[in-house]
């Protein structure tokens, strides 16, 4: 019998319907590629999680069949997660260009990782591996050194664009290539997956150098100190801010850890010019005029621990923010981050702060295509399928609605979601099961180990408080020896709710007397009967429902102990 024909398979493990956590794996027959591994921001809801990663559940059950990873470039919501990774998949070879690789060996260095299996590639670089090969192309974005991925596979060809916009004059970097999309999309182009984050947006994403010179004209009219906050990867706007500073003879002082390191690694690669007579530390800022002095730092998402908060906090070693000081946040909000920033802005302008923001002035461009950089894209490439990605999604159906409006089939559009699989053979397309996929949660050293049930438990910790039931027991009666005594916390004020407390040790005590016939060996059969009549009576009189923690401990144990211990903590 003839071999069954292998098809291709393209599985979106994270960044579709969302912002961030971008992840997509290509599979032809029993070889696996990937494409970027990001992380992305945790909701509001995620109490506690510092990051929020991918759910490599497919990957580790298909190891064996993976060749190799390929990064587009070097934001966190693309390379973030690569050092989870690559605790799981040491072996698995990793492919990006020069300066997104030293971005991820800063990363690898801070996680502890001395080894890592990867590969320097550079735009224009073909790398045949497996069945397939694979062509980068340079693309403009808001960090150096993107590309896009030509995949040519047996099926067909997939060009996967990364995140991308139409800049004509970029900053530090060469146009987009697209020449090069213009001969792939000649050539035949089965798939196309596209960035869809301004698929909302009408017109084109303004050229970098704009914001250039917005700049030029608040340092030309700031006497004060001027203090910058964007995304620390963003090495354009930091290369102009230098540059203004430079040109109006200020020394520039670089704050908030991520800023210093990526700062660092950009400069040491040559993708930064920042000569050693501009820079100042922070320890000599003192010794500088307010009108000689940038500072540029962390915290453009008003994110707690960063620079910039603990400045408007006034909780910043050796600086503190003084009326005359203008502050520029030059980035935009990430989604559901609009709060927060916000809440940063109002504290820098009690702090007597001027604060300029993209509301105000153009201090800020986006890295992404609008709509009309979107249907140029399309028409070079001339795809028989689309698949949008990047992006909520709202993003993703008004991307796929552009494709039908310059005349895609809409049976050739594809919606995806993630762990969806999308399958390529001979005579066309279908989606097929779902493959285990989504978000795994990690909380300071532990990944994966907070779930729903935990968030749930913080959820109502933070907003309904805690009541914690103390009592000991009889082994031989089941009748209280000592207790019962409430402690609460963000529930009540005790001091000012005595009687309220009284009433609920008589509920405990009542149903200790119910149920005294059970011995010691059965203790765990009360804590339910105590949790549903508190509940009850608390929610009858408050209309509050908090955490109910009964500890029944033996005869032999001093409750008055136990009590101190929980008070002390």
């Amino acid at each position: 019998m003839p071999s069954k024909k292998k098809t291709l398979k393209i599985i979106p493990l994270g960044g579709v319907g969302e912002i961030g956590k971008n992840i997509t794996a290509i599979e032809y027959g029993d070889e696996i590629y990937i494409v970027d591994c990001g992380i992305s921001f945790p909701e509001d809801y995620m109490l506690g999680i510092d990051a929020v990663i991918p759910d490599f559940t497919y990957l580790q059950e298909k190891r064996e069949n993976i060749h190799a990873m390929f990064i587009t470039h070097g934001h966190d919501d693309h390379v973030g997660a690569l050092a989870y990774f690559i605790k799981n998949f040491p072996e698995v070879q990793i492919y990006a260009t020069k300066l997104t690789m030293g971005l991820i060996n800063n990363k690898l260095d801070r996680h502890g990782i001395k080894e890592a299996n990867l590969v320097c590639y550079k735009a224009g670089d073909v790398v045949d591996i497996g069945s397939i090969s694979v062509e980068t192309v340079r693309v403009n974005h808001s960090i150096a050194d993107c590309v896009a991925l030509v995949f040519r596979t047996p099926v067909g060809t997939v060009v996967f664009t990364g995140d991308f916009k139409v800049d004509y004059t970029p900053v530090g970097d060469e146009v987009i290539d697209l020449g090069t999309f213009a001969r792939v999309g000649n050539e035949g182009v089965l798939a196309l997956l596209m960035d869809s984050t301004n698929a909302e947006r009408e017109g084109f994403t303004m050229s970098e150098r704009t914001v250039g010179k917005t700049l030029d004209n608040i340092f030309a009219r700031t006497k004060g100190r001027l203090i910058f906050t964007t995304f620390s990867s963003n090495i354009y706007r930091i290369q102009q801010i230098i540059n203004a500073s430079i040109k109006t003879k200020r020394k520039v002082c670089v704050m908030g850890t991520s800023m210093i390191r990526v700062v660092g690694v950009a400069k040491e690669l040559g993708y930064l010019n920042l000569p050693d007579d501009v820079m100042i530390d922070v320890e000599r800022i003192s010794s500088c005029k307010n009108s000689e002095l940038t500072i540029i730092t962390t915290g453009s998402q008003g994110e707690p621990m960063s620079a910039l908060s603990r400045i408007a906090n006034g909780e910043y070693r050796s600086f503190s923010i003084i009326p005359g000081d203008t502050v520029v946040l030059s980035s935009s909000s990430v989604p559901g981050n609009e709060k927060t920033i916000s809440n940063v802005i109002n504290k820098l302008f009690a702090c007597g702060a001027d604060v300029i923001y993209s509301d105000l002035e153009e201090v800020h461009v986006s890295g992404h295509a609008c709509r009309e950089e979107l249907k140029l894209m399309h028409t070079l490439i001339k795809p028989k399928y689309f698949v949008p990605v990047h992006g909520e999604q709202k993003h993703l159906v008004h991307h796929c609605r552009l494709a039908q409006e310059l005349g895609m089939d809409k049976k050739n559009v594809i919606l995806p979601h993630i762990g969806g699989v999308i399958e390529f053979t001979g005579k066309g397309v279908r989606c097929i099961e779902d493959v285990p996929a989504g978000a795994t949660l990690v909380d300071g050293l532990g990944v994966g180990d907070v779930g729903n049930v935990v968030l749930r438990e913080r959820q109502l910790l933070s907003e309904e408080g805690l009541l914690v039931v103390v009592a000991s027991v009889s082994e031989e009666t089941g009748e209280i020896i000592s207790g019962p005594e409430i402690i609460c916390r963000g529930f009540v004020y005790v001091k000012e709710s005595e009687e309220f407390i009284e009433e609920l040790r008589k509920i405990v005590m009542d149903v200790f007397e119910e149920c005294k016939d059970k011995k010691m060996a059965d203790r765990t059969k009360i804590k339910a009967p105590i949790k549903d009549r508190l509940r009850s009576y608390i929610y009858s009189n408050m209309q509050r429902e908090p955490m109910i923690i009964p500890i029944i401990l033996n005869e032999h144990v001093s409750v008055q102990d136990v009590v101190q211990k929980l008070n002390d903590e």
